[in-house]
């Protein structure tokens, strides 16, 4: 298991790093659309290069901060139920979700976006818009963030089996709407 552990660091050192140094994306992002609109508006001028970039940058800041997100305990999750078991529950529904839903979904999505952007690549992909930017970098972005997300996925069972085995301290302590679940769990006796 420490094997398994000390790759799960790496793991989360690489998306720790990639999510904090991406989020400066979404500042450009917001620079390019607000410039761009400017100029449509006083210049009556508009360029669809500009336009992609800034979905462009929008999505790769989505998807290489996802991994991220996971890492940090932040992902979507149903509070009204989740909140009222005790921790340990919430550990047996995170394993779950993550070996049975999360890492299928992640290895269908990477199986089938490989040769997608591998025929992208190696065809240059152009936008079909007028003065539009390549697409390849843009696709080969969706295969980068679900890797990432794939190996945090991995990383986060790695530490959810430790936890349960008591190798390592719980990271997170989720308390949901209600304060401590174990308190929300005593106030409503169940």
């Amino acid at each position: 298991m420490g094997a398994l552990l000390a790759l799960s660091r790496v793991i989360d050192r690489i998306n720790e790093f990639i999510g904090k140094s991406v989020s400066w994306l979404i500042l450009v992002a917001v620079l390019i659309s607000a410039i761009n609109a400017t100029i449509r508006k006083v210049f009556n001028v508009s360029s669809n290069a500009w336009l992609e970039a800034q979905w462009y940058l929008y999505g790769a800041a989505f998807l290489l901060t996802a991994a991220y997100t996971l890492k940090q305990n932040e992902h979507i999750r149903i509070d009204i139920v989740y909140g009222a078991f005790s921790r340990r529950v919430q550990h047996w529904i995170d394993l779950f979700g993550h070996v049975f839903f999360l890492m299928p979904f992640l290895t269908m999505m990477l199986w089938m976006l490989f040769p997608y952007v591998m025929m992208s690549v190696r065809s240059g992909e152009l936008s079909t818009n007028a003065g539009g930017l390549v697409i390849w970098p843009a696709k080969s972005l969706l295969l980068i963030g679900f890797s990432l997300l794939f190996a945090q996925g991995l990383s986060e069972i790695i530490k959810k089996i430790a936890i349960m085995r008591g190798l390592i301290e719980d990271p997170h302590t989720y308390t949901g709407h209600h304060g401590s679940a174990e308190s929300f769990v005593e106030e409503k006796g169940l």
